[in-house]
């Protein structure tokens, strides 16, 4: 997931450094031709995030879609025993006074 988010930033980061000149005709061509593979990218992520159409994906793909779960899982548990263990430690304050 961290490795998607520092894509995102280089890829806005890189957008805001070069606006697109949008008053010549044949810029909006352009334009539309990269947001249009840019959904298509986004909406094929979209898909196998959800866990649809991942038969079409390689193995290293497939192998990159585990690491990045096995990311996100490990997030969340970490935030789940942390917020356990102040609740724990709240429940003990409360029983002490």
């Amino acid at each position: 997931m961290e490795r998607i988010l520092d894509r995102y930033k280089r890829c806005s980061s890189a957008d805001e450094r070069k606006p697109p000149d949008l008053q010549s005709p044949g810029s909006w061509n352009v334009e539309l031709g990269k947001l249009k593979t840019r959904v298509e990218v986004l909406q094929k992520n979209n898909r196998n995030l959800s866990g649809d159409n991942l038969e079409c994906l390689s193995m290293k793909e497939l192998q990159n879609f585990e690491h990045q779960l096995d990311a996100s899982l490990k997030k969340l548990r970490s935030q789940k025993n942390h917020l356990m263990n102040e609740s724990i430690s709240l429940m003990h304050k409360k029983v002490r006074a």
